[in-house]
């Protein structure tokens, strides 16, 4: 896969980082992502997926966050 495609943020693996494209989400969930920092160019690190996969933490604008899969999956990254 080429390093600059758009994907999922579920794709990221502990340890790469991306920048957020788009957001997926409708009504509350897009906004709350937003708010805690889910914005166009904002990036992105994977720091750990939980040993079930689910949930995985990120760092967005130096805070921590942990989201579960069905929310990150529409988060759109690239990098």
């Amino acid at each position: 896969m080429s390093k600059n495609h758009i994907r999922p943020l579920t794709n990221l693996q502990e340890g790469q980082t991306a920048q957020v494209v788009s957001l997926l989400s409708k009504g509350s969930m897009r906004r709350r992502l937003q708010d805690i920092g889910f914005i166009e160019g904002t990036q992105i690190e994977c720091v750990q997926k939980s040993p079930a996969g689910d949930p995985v933490a990120y760092r967005v604008r130096g805070a921590l966050i942990a989201l579960r899969t069905e929310d990150s999956a529409n988060v759109l990254v690239v990098g």
